[in-house]
């Protein structure tokens, strides 16, 4: 009797996952050199069987809040056992730790430098290990690339299922950018100029007064009613959005991520 082969197996902690293993790369690399597929080529050169996602490499160079954020709108559209490779790394060569942080189901593989802070907060139960075993490294890393030489080997070696505490020590003080909660804020602007806050819908915000502008107008789509002027939106990461319709709402506002707000409930 003729079978279909299987797509899926049991993953780690008896969950399913692909049965090709998933690696998502997000770093402020850029395209125009080639560190991207230098890390690409670490990976498979430990593990040739693996998915590679580019989530972006253009987060703003060093931008350690904007990785944050981006990484939080993406990880939960990935399947349980997903490894995401960050990479915004302004310390690198320093006594910044590497760390794997387990959470929903899921390994963030990057620097301790706050990149991971966003999870942190969402995955209240999540888990953080300091990578101190050097022998999943490649032989004499550079002090200037630990994407290629320590991050991109531990994420392919993790997707071979070498268990996390293989890694290194279980840690509790990991570096943390200022909560998702306060102060309420900017906490990104995208590359339509719309202003990403961190009011959640449980909020019920009325109006939302920002750099001396108050707006209360609320919509459901961007290309909804006048054209040109503020309104609030609600965003695909869960988030209010200050937008404008065919415009940036970040130019008219003169705003800048990390610029506190102020929420209005009547």
């Amino acid at each position: 009797m003729k079978t279909e082969p299987e797509d899926q197996t049991t993953g780690r902690h008896g969950n399913i996952s692909p049965s090709l293993p998933v690696i998502t790369l997000l770093t402020d690399f850029g395209t125009a050199d080639y560190y991207v597929g230098a890390v690409k080529g670490a990976i498979l050169s430990v593990n040739p069987s693996v998915v590679l996602v580019d989530i972006t490499h253009e987060i703003p160079p060093q931008n350690i809040a904007a990785g944050a954020f981006t990484l939080l709108a993406a990880y939960k559209t990935f399947p349980a056992g997903t490894i995401h490779v960050a990479v915004v790394d302004p310390g690198v060569g320093s006594t910044r730790r590497p760390i794997i942080v387990s959470a929903n189901e899921q390994f963030f593989v990057g620097p301790d430098n706050g990149l991971f802070s966003y999870i942190y907060d969402r995955e209240p139960s999540h888990r953080t290990f300091h990578v101190t075993a050097d022998r999943y490294f490649r032989p004499e890393p550079s002090t200037t690339f630990h994407g290629r030489d320590i991050f991109a080997p531990v994420a392919a070696a993790l997707s071979k299922g070498i268990e996390v505490e293989e890694f290194g020590a279980e840690i509790n003080d990991e570096v943390r950018l200022p909560s998702l909660q306060t102060p309420l804020r900017i906490i990104n602007i995208d590359r339509f100029g719309n202003c990403v806050t961190n009011v959640t819908r449980d909020r019920s915000p009325k109006e939302i007064v920002v750099k001396g502008r108050t707006i209360e107008e609320f919509r459901r789509f961007y290309g909804e009613g006048d054209r040109e002027s503020l309104f609030a939106i609600w965003g695909s990461a869960g988030f209010l959005e200050l937008s404008v319709n065919g415009g940036s709402a970040a130019h008219v506002l003169g705003a800048n991520r990390g610029d506190e707000i102020v929420v209005r409930h009547d």
